[in-house]
């Protein structure tokens, strides 16, 4: 189903590009388009590489797709189709239920379970925010206010069909240890963090190298992490009540 229902949608919003003549169009791909065999730090040149991670192989195919599909809008009709490629992205208005949303908004959506809405007569101290995994693998992870801007940066200036990778700088990578202790500290969670080392860890790293972005914005200024974590949290906090969960 992934494969299939992302391959129609972006073929239709091409399509509907091309025939309504729109002069620009900039589609979304996803980190998890790389190679899961590759060398560190991926860049925009290695998207096709080899076959991505089998826990995401279908979204990653119909993913990649675009590229390929902009690249032969491009070539037929000199479209500028091009594509973005975020790290992974979290913050406000995001899909914070559980099941479907990705990493740090399930993690919000738990931990404020755990604190507020399951054994309110518990203390709060002996309350335990379980972690899937060991908690070692690395992300980078991008603020979606930042993302928004590069967004409207790359429609306004970006005139190549090329993809561009949208991420923070390899420095900022953290461990999924580092997310649930920041979401703890923003939360002001006084109970303990464990880490269910029965649940998969997936892909242990897919560090991304913005250098190209670098070169074409150098001055840009990411929100840190944790600033963006407590925003997020504060925003979810506030808007509990219609927030997507």
């Amino acid at each position: 189903d992934f494969l299939r229902k992302n391959i129609q949608m972006n073929d239709n919003v091409l399509l509907l590009c091309h025939e309504h003549k729109i002069k620009k169009a900039v589609s979304c791909l996803s980190t998890c388009v790389f190679p899961d065999k590759t060398s560190y730090p991926i860049d925009e040149t290695m998207i096709h590489n080899g076959p991505p991670h089998v826990s995401n192989y279908g979204y990653s195919h119909a993913k990649r797709l675009i590229d390929i599909t902009n690249r032969a809008y491009f070539d037929k009709f000199g479209h500028i189709f091009t594509s973005v490629i975020p790290c992974n992205v979290f913050g406000p208005n995001d899909n914070f239920a559980p099941g479907v949303g990705h990493v740090i908004p399930e993690m919000i959506h738990r931990l404020h379970e755990i604190m507020c809405i399951k054994d309110t007569d518990k203390p709060q101290e002996e309350k335990v925010f379980n972690v899937f995994g060991s908690g070692k693998p690395l992300r980078q992870f991008i603020y979606s206010l930042d993302l928004a801007k590069l967004f409207i940066w790359v429609l306004r200036n970006y005139d190549s069909v090329d993809p561009i990778i949208l991420s923070v700088d390899e420095a900022t990578e953290v461990t999924i240890a580092h997310v649930a202790h920041s979401l703890a500290k923003a939360f002001d969670f006084k109970g303990r963090v464990e880490f269910d080392t029965s649940k998969a860890d997936g892909q242990y790293k897919k560090t991304a190298s913005n250098a190209k972005l670098r070169k074409l914005l150098p001055d840009y200024q990411f929100t840190d992490f944790d600033v963006a974590i407590k925003a997020t949290v504060q925003w979810y906090l506030e808007n509990y009540d219609t927030a997507r969960k």
